[in-house]
């Protein structure tokens, strides 16, 4: 890989924005399907993302090569390459997670460029211009491959600013107090509630609806078999008060007290700092003006996950749509990588035959749907 570089006079095939999975796995399939003249920019480190997890969170996907006809492991980006066997886990946490993306992009010799923070994207006479810390840089192409997490939802009621994002939780075991409430029931609630309660920490879980009472087998929709056999296990039950269909008003702090009310009206306190578990915006906020809109918010792209307004212009990730599809996890958006290689060679007149051997990777997933709050593997 190489770092910290860059050259304004140079304009590249493709610029990969994000080296997280997202960034890691379409920069393979960019050299599976022929073209060498990209970039991949991170603004911080190959998997910075997943190395900010809260040091005992782990993949709620496991790791593991799904059958004996050669479907990859789970949360693998290239092929043949199973993080199971790399790491050999099978519930990685963000630092294991990070270091697998460092050891794919040094296999596959990937053009990386580290501590490059793009500020801005814009398109001018058939160029892109990436305003970057470090100048700009041109290109062609453009794939936004940005991520979600560091970029948590810092609202959702009165008051939020009173509460602690699980996100920015370096670790659980850093946090003092012994009476906890957490605001939000989906996965990173719920690992959150785990790891407290294995503490000996009393619990208090909110959520606006119940994730671990739906009964799909859908991780975008309901809670993953993972969250929900942590939820049987003693310490969790002893130490864990649940709270469906509560939605959360406000949260107030006066004179040591934080006070929690619900929109029925019951109102909960605690002398520890609520934890908010609200999920994440999405690094595509930031070029949210390049793309139209679909009804719920996110970016309306075309058959090949490219901006109906600015051609040219991809998107690569967890805040990928498709009608009421949802590829919010590695397995789901993995399946995508092949398509914006594919297009973007046939644009610059390769053939891109390897990119044929994708369409084994996976199963297309029919009627998905997202529970709206967060996607996190």
């Amino acid at each position: 890989m190489t770092t910290n570089t860059s050259n304004s006079e140079h304009t590249y095939d493709v610029v990969v924005v994000g080296g997280g999975a997202a960034g890691v796995g379409v920069g393979v399939a960019l050299k599976h399907a022929g073209i060498e003249n990209f970039v991949v920019l991170d603004r911080h480190m190959i998997g910075s993302s997943f190395a900010l997890w809260p040091n005992e969170t782990r993949f709620i996907t496991p790791s593991f090569p799904t059958n004996s006809i050669g479907m990859l492991d789970i949360n693998s980006v290239a092929i043949g390459f199973s993080p199971a066997y790399n790491l050999e886990v099978e519930h990685p946490t963000g630092q294991q997670y990070a270091s697998h993306l460092c050891s794919v992009a040094d296999f596959f010799d990937l053009p990386v460029q580290e501590e490059i923070d793009v500020k801005q994207v814009r398109e001018h006479d058939g160029l892109f211009h990436l305003e970057t810390n470090t100048g700009t840089i041109k290109a062609l192409h453009v794939i936004w491959a940005a991520g979600e997490f560091q970029y948590p939802r810092m609202n959702g009621f009165a008051g939020n600013e009173h509460c602690q994002h699980t996100a920015t939780v370096p670790g659980y075991k850093s946090l003092e107090g012994d009476d906890f409430i957490i605001i939000g029931g989906y996965e990173s609630g719920v690992d959150a509630a785990y790891h407290l309660a294995h503490r000996g920490k009393r619990v208090r879980l909110f959520d606006k609806s119940g994730p671990w009472e739906d009964e799909s087998s859908d991780p975008s929709v309901a809670l993953s078999t993972y969250s929900l056999e942590r939820m049987r296990t003693p310490g969790f039950m002893e130490q864990v008060e649940l709270f469906p269909h509560t939605a959360i008003e406000s949260v107030k702090y006066t004179a040591g007290v934080y006070e929690v009310t619900a929109k029925n009206g019951d109102v909960f306190q605690t002398h520890t700092q609520p934890l908010w578990a609200g999920g994440f915006e999405g690094g595509h906020k930031l070029v949210a003006d390049l793309f139209e809109k679909r009804g719920d918010g996110f970016p309306l792209l075309n058959e090949n996950d490219e901006s109906t307004m600015v051609p040219g212009l991809f998107l690569c990730g967890p805040a990928v749509r498709h009608d009421n599809h949802v590829f919010c996890f590695i397995y789901k958006y993995r399946q995508r990588f092949a398509v914006v290689a594919k297009a973007i060679a046939t644009y610059l007149g390769l053939p891109a035959e390897y990119l044929e051997t994708y369409r084994n990777w996976g199963m297309y997933l029919d009627d998905l749907s997202c529970c709206g709050e967060e996607c996190v593997c």
